[in-house]
């Protein structure tokens, strides 16, 4: 794949991405400078079928491509039935939080630790984050500190495996699009379905942020001036997921991702009833030798008066499985020039423990991993 000179400006690109989806309207804002818009991909043509890849499938891989090229995101438009299964986890993630008591005990206190990193599950607390987080994890019954059954939200195993199919078929899209052989990660990744006692690496987080009655308020730390205005966000404002692929679906807007031009974006702004937010993590970022740049994300918590739930999220994340390494060995054999830092395996515990400098990795100039040819993007 020959390299995408970055002279090619982000003006045709925004362009493009706004008419792939429908959203001419939004292309120029009153300066005449382009308005930030995502490129908008339904699932159901991301599902690849035997034979040659249909016209519609080329052409959605190229949006979403494009779309994590500039914005290290892109939106996922699921069927009608779906959608309505992701708002009722929603609706009960919003019931079982209000429910919870204003303080955790201390047992359910704690600060993302590394090295739990593929055994969390259950009810857990970040008051400094103003944050709760309920992580479903297959294989593990979350239990309350007196030994008591959990009584999870509802719907998490149908919402897990919704969105665990369309994570695999959103990794094999990029694959189709980085000319690698078909489901090049398997070995990486959890059997489907699990066997016998395995405990699933992926996990869907359902999350709430800045809940009026959690006791976790005046512990935040959080203001940035943006315009002229009081914008508020969580402690942590530089994250970036560890995953090889994330999707996110909110109940409100906030969620910000910096594009490749050092903007923060709010990708969820316009989000329909049946869409969701796509972003690539770090471990798809070392499988593909730094070719697929990793989000870098925070969450809005402004806005919340009079709103007796906070904001309400599930996050899937798709990992890789703990005793695998990432490897860039099908980068190599696709053709892709892979650096010395990439050269060797990396075991996947080893890589989910230690920590990773986000300026190491955004200040490499990588948008060359793009190459927007013709034969790719669905044009014949």
């Amino acid at each position: 794949m020959m390299p995408l000179s970055v002279s090619i400006s982000s003006w045709l690109l925004d362009f493009r991405l706004s008419f792939s989806t429908g959203n001419s309207d939004n292309f120029m804002a009153g300066n005449g400078l382009p308005v930030p818009s995502l490129g908008r991909v339904k699932l159901s043509d991301l599902i690849p079928s035997e034979g040659l890849p249909s016209d519609s499938y080329k052409l959605s891989v190229s949006t979403l491509s494009q779309s994590l090229a500039q914005y290290s995101a892109a939106i996922i438009q699921f069927s009608g039935i779906d959608g309505a299964l992701l708002r009722s986890g929603l609706d009960s993630a919003r019931l079982y939080f209000h429910q919870r008591s204003s303080y955790p005990s201390a047992d359910m206190i704690h600060t993302n630790d590394s090295r739990e990193w593929c055994k969390t599950s259950g009810y857990y607390a970040d008051p400094q984050l103003w944050q709760e987080t309920f992580d479903y994890r297959p294989g593990l019954t979350p239990t309350e500190p007196n030994n008591s059954m959990e009584f999870p939200p509802g719907g998490l195993p149908d919402i897990f495996a919704l969105l665990g199919k369309a994570a695999r078929d959103i990794l094999d899209a990029i694959s189709f699009y980085l000319n690698l052989r078909s489901s090049p990660f398997t070995e990486i990744l959890d059997n489907v379905p699990l066997r016998s006692r395995e405990i699933s690496s992926s996990v869907l987080s359902v999350c709430c942020y800045a809940r009026p009655s959690f006791q976790g308020a005046q512990h935040h730390n959080l203001t940035a001036q943006e315009d002229g205005q009081m914008v508020m966000y969580n402690d942590h404002e530089h994250q970036v997921d560890k995953s090889l692929i994330s999707l996110v679906k909110s109940d409100k807007a906030g969620l910000h991702v910096r594009d490749f031009h050092g903007r923060w974006v709010l990708v969820d702004g316009d989000l329909g009833p049946q869409e969701a937010i796509v972003y690539p993590g770090l471990a798809l970022y070392q499988a593909t030798a730094g070719y697929i740049n990793p989000a870098l994300h925070r969450t809005e918590i402004n806005n919340m008066q009079g709103n007796m739930y906070g904001r309400c999220s599930l996050a899937f994340k798709l990992m890789p499985k703990s005793m695998t390494s990432l490897s860039c060995s099908e980068m190599r054999a696709a053709g892709h020039g892979v650096e010395a830092q990439f050269q060797l395996p990396v075991p996947v515990d080893d890589f989910m423990q230690r920590p990773h400098p986000t300026d190491q990795i955004f200040n490499r100039h990588n948008f060359q991993s793009f190459n927007f040819s013709t034969s790719q993007d669905g044009r014949q």
